[in-house]
Formats: C-alpha cells, sequence, structure tokens
C-alpha cells in the first residue's frame, strides 16, 4: 500500500499493480483485443496532442471543478465501469466508489462489479451511475435497472458497443479461462504472487453480485464471467433503446459512440449524454481512437446534450486536452483500478488525487484558470506551409 501512496503518476500505480498481480490478472486487466491496436491508438492519440499556452495570466487562484453530465464535480472526470475489480483486489469496487464520493466526482457502477448495486449505494453514497450491459435475459436486465432506480441512481448508463465479445489473445495465452480451469502454467503464475493469492484464499472467488440468476447455480465470478459472456444480446436495437429512455425517469447516458451520425440520433431520443468509447479497446481492434473521434461526435450533437469521452486517459493534462477538443468531461477506468489494486480505497484515492494535480497544475501552466475557461485555442495547430513564388 505504501506504493500505491507515493505514487506520483498512474502508471507507478499501475507498475505497482503488475508487481501484486499474476501475470494472467494483470493481462486481463491490462490488455486489449486482438493485435492491441485501439489499446496503444488510445493512448498515443493524447500524446500527439499538442498544447499552446496562454503567458501573462494571473493563475494565483485556479478552480478544476466542473459540471459533469448535469451535476457538480471536482473535475471534469468520472469513474468508468470496471468489471471483475474483485479478481484485484477483495472489495476493490467499493473502495473506488468511496474514493470517487470522497473526490466528489461520479462513479459508474459495472453490471459485473464484484459489489452489488445495494452495496455501492450503502457503502459510498455520492453521485452514482448504473451501467447496464444489454443481456439476453430481459427479465434480469429489467430487474437490475428497476434495483439500481430504487437504490437512487442518479444514471443509467447503457453500453451498446458490446453485442458480442472481443477477442482478448493475452487471456488465452494466460490459459485464463471462464469457466476457470487449473493449468500447471496458471497455477505457478498464482503461486508466484502471494500476498493476492492469501487474500483469495481468505476472501473466496469473488461473485458478481449483480447477477445472481443469470445462470443457476451462479456462485462464483468465474461461472458468472461465462454466462454473461454467452449472453450479450446482439439483437438490441434503436427500438429496445427507446424503450428504456421511455421507461427510465432520470439521466440516460449511452456509452459506446464514435459515429456521428449515431450520436446525433442519440441526442435526437432524448439521452441525457453521450460516451464516446471503445471500450478501452478490449473489443474491436482497429476502431478509431477516442480522442480522434470526439471531434466529429462534438459538432454533430450541436451542444444538444454533454459528451464525454473515455479510453487512454492517464495525465491530468489528458483532461484539459479532451476538455479542449470538445468533451464536458472524461472517463477514466484503469487508472482507479490500478490504484485499488495496488492499494486499496488509500490508492483508488491517489489515482484521482494525482489527476486532480496534474489537471490544476497543467491550466495554471496554460494560462487558464477555469474549467469553462479550456477551449480549442489552447491546442497548437501547425501553421500551413508557406507557397513560395
Amino acid at each position: 500500500m505504501t506504493a500505491a501512496i507515493r505514487a506520483q503518476s498512474i502508471e507507478d500505480l499501475r507498475r505497482a499493480a503488475r508487481r501484486r498481480l499474476p501475470r494472467a490478472i494483470f493481462d486481463f486487466f491490462d490488455g486489449g483485443a486482438e493485435d492491441e491496436l485501439t489499446l496503444a491508438a488510445n493512448r498515443a492519440a493524447y500524446a500527439q496532442v499538442r498544447l499552446a499556452p496562454r503567458a501573462l495570466v494571473n493563475v494565483a487562484e485556479v478552480s478544476t471543478h466542473a459540471e459533469v453530465a448535469g451535476g457538480p464535480a471536482t473535475m471534469p472526470l468520472a469513474v468508468a465501469p470496471t468489471g471483475a475489480v474483485g479478481y484485484g483486489r477483495p472489495g476493490g469496487d467499493i473502495a473506488i466508489a468511496r474514493a470517487a464520493a470522497a473526490a466528489g466526482v461520479p462513479y459508474t457502477l459495472s453490471t459485473s462489479a464484484t459489489a452489488s448495486i445495494e452495496q455501492i449505494a450503502s457503502a459510498a453514497p455520492g453521485r452514482l451511475w448504473f451501467q447496464a450491459y444489454i443481456l439476453r435475459n430481459r427479465e434480469l436486465l429489467d430487474a437490475l435497472i428497476a434495483r439500481a432506480r430504487a437504490a437512487d441512481y442518479e444514471a443509467l448508463m447503457i453500453t451498446v458497443d458490446l453485442p458480442v465479445g472481443g477477442k482478448r489473445e493475452r487471456d488465452a495465452r494466460n490459459h485464463l479461462s471462464f469457466p476457470f480451469r487449473y493449468t500447471a502454467r496458471n497455477l505457478l503464475d498464482f503461486a508466484s504472487r502471494p500476498a493476492w493469492a492469501v487474500a483469495v484464499l481468505r476472501h473466496g472467488l469473488p461473485v458478481m453480485e449483480n447477477l445472481k440468476g443469470l445462470e443457476a447455480p451462479a456462485a462464483s465470478a468465474t461461472r458468472l464471467a461465462s454466462s454473461v459472456g454467452r449472453s450479450y444480446d446482439p439483437s438490441f436495437d434503436w427500438d429496445r433503446l427507446r424503450a428504456i429512455r421511455d421507461a427510465w425517469p432520470r439521466k440516460l447516458i449511452v456509452k459506446g459512440i464514435l459515429r456521428p451520425d449515431d450520436a446525433e440520433r442519440l441526442a435526437a431520443l432524448g439521452c441525457d449524454a453521450v460516451v464516446v468509447s471503445n471500450h478501452g479497446g478490449r473489443q474491436l481492434d482497429g476502431a478509431a481512437a477516442t480522442l480522434a473521434a470526439l471531434p466529429a461526435v462534438v459538432r454533430a450533437v450541436g451542444g444538444r446534450v454533454p459528451v464525454l469521452v473515455d479510453g487512454g486517459v492517464r495525465r491530468g493534462a489528458d483532461l484539459l486536452k479532451a476538455r479542449a477538443l470538445g468533451a464536458q468531461a472524461a472517463l477514466v477506468g484503469r487508472a482507479t483500478l490500478w490504484g485499488a489494486v495496488a492499494g486499496g480505497e488509500p490508492g483508488a484515492a491517489r489515482a484521482l488525487a494525482i489527476l486532480r494535480d496534474e489537471l490544476q497544475r497543467t491550466m495554471q501552466l496554460c494560462g487558464v484558470c477555469e474549467v469553462a475557461g479550456i477551449g480549442p485555442d489552447l491546442l497548437f495547430r501547425e501553421p500551413p506551409p508557406q507557397t513560395v513564388l
């Protein structure tokens, strides 16, 4: 935990988590689909954006506070839905949710979390969003949405980029499969990380609490994860989404959009926010980087709904870049996951503190005092080449 608290960057937290986890578990969280082109492109897109700071601005006092999806936040950030966190550290979901509440940013609970809708609502009162995967079992899906409403979740987030699961080759190479099978390779892998192994033995295999009943008997996370993989509904379409919009009385956020025409249609449908996302590079390899897709989506919705973005955020400067390109806020998933895996709730809190501190410093260095003042003029544009006559 000391390494997490002393971390100076999200990459430090990632390295600390890697030291604690067996390779198979680390790769499950860290990896992407197939050749991982989209996974790499998400990060590279931020690296390619250059800033043009304003000079001679009084930045003695800077506020990172922002509006995010119709509510207040201490920075333009929300925690993205992250599944199976309990594989990394028991109680990891609650740790991240509590850290988000303490930091004053929204937290999104994944359908495949290892804490229930009700457990999170009780343990971490704050701005809570529930992310729903579209399951073939419509009764269970309807029940999950009803439970989120009863637990007073502020928003429902529908993920639409997962009609089928992606091909994650790291998992196959590491013999990480669902239902779980013990092999000589993964047993040696697990034994190499005794602190992690002892925690699993003490607490038992995690349970995906929200998916109990998906398949009977649903006793462990491994069996449930397998059930979810077989249970996505590839027939989900605009009519089904409209029915959810009509039935859900609170904020509806749709995640998994890369195309401007889809975003425009969602705005017309009455969604309250859209998330430009490629599922962190974990589904369709070769999909566009989210930061590259963002500006066209922002133009398409024309200010009718907030546009959020996820994928590749590792620095506070990334939050400023996303905002300058038109996003109201960014979602982070792996950053807080690495923090929680490395150091529990203090580690997750450290991840958020790092991002906020970096954002504030970047704003000062760019000559901007408020998040509302972050705009496209802070982006460096190469001048057009001069024509020599």
